[in-house]
């Protein structure tokens, strides 16, 4: 099984979420704060603090964690529809 330290499993973050951008780091032991936003304006799309996660992880909870991000930002889309 792979593992990735937290700031590879960042740079994996990344590279997922492009073109929009991504920031995480870590707030306490085992939970991080990550951050989407837009990379012209440098304006936050969505920010979500206490996702669990560790210094070293494995493949398959990186995945946990972006399918996690992924919902909370579903979660404000349809918001954002009904005003267009």
């Amino acid at each position: 099984m792979n593992k990735v330290t937290f700031p590879n499993a960042c740079q994996l973050m990344r590279w997922h979420f492009h073109p929009i951008g991504f920031e995480g780091h870590m707030d306490a032991p085992a939970s991080m704060v990550a951050r989407l936003f837009d990379r012209e304006s440098g304006a936050t799309l969505i920010a979500i603090a206490g996702i669990p996660c560790a210094t070293v992880m494995n493949a398959s909870d990186v995945e946990r964690i972006i399918e996690a991000i992924e919902d909370e930002l579903e979660s404000f889309i349809p918001p954002l529809l009904l005003r267009a």
